[in-house]
């Protein structure tokens, strides 16, 4: 079976995050996608070595992204109410069509513990 793709322009390209002490990174793309009535934006999750690849995108580039959806349960403490999360991971792309131009801001990795949440 065929990974599931969504396709949108690039919205929007968030730098590199440095989560936890053992150096998980991701970094969200957000693609748009004009339904009409109505604008819908994909927040997709690059993870660990499939972040350095986001350099090839622009933000205005028409992108095809395959992922796998990611689903997890978090709970503080055993008394405290439980949370399920789900994300969007990315697995791979293709630019479709080259966009305006306007180039994400390169900004390096950003230090930023988490220590009462679990990573998205």
């Amino acid at each position: 079976m065929a990974d599931p793709v969504v396709r949108g322009v690039v919205h929007v390209i968030e730098p590199t995050r440095v989560v936890g002490q053992r150096g998980f990174r991701k970094r969200l793309v957000v693609l748009e996608q004009d339904m009409g009535r109505f604008t819908n934006y994909i927040p997709v999750e690059f993870i660990n070595d499939q972040c350095d690849r986001v350099d090839e995108l622009q933000v205005g580039d028409e992108a095809e992204i395959s992922y796998r959806l990611s689903g997890r349960k978090w709970q503080r403490d055993p008394s405290s109410e439980v949370k399920y999360f789900v994300s969007v991971e990315a697995i791979d792309f293709r630019i479709l069509k080259s966009g305006s131009g306007a180039a994400a801001q390169a900004q390096p990795p950003a230090e930023e513990p988490f220590d009462d949440m679990p990573p998205f």
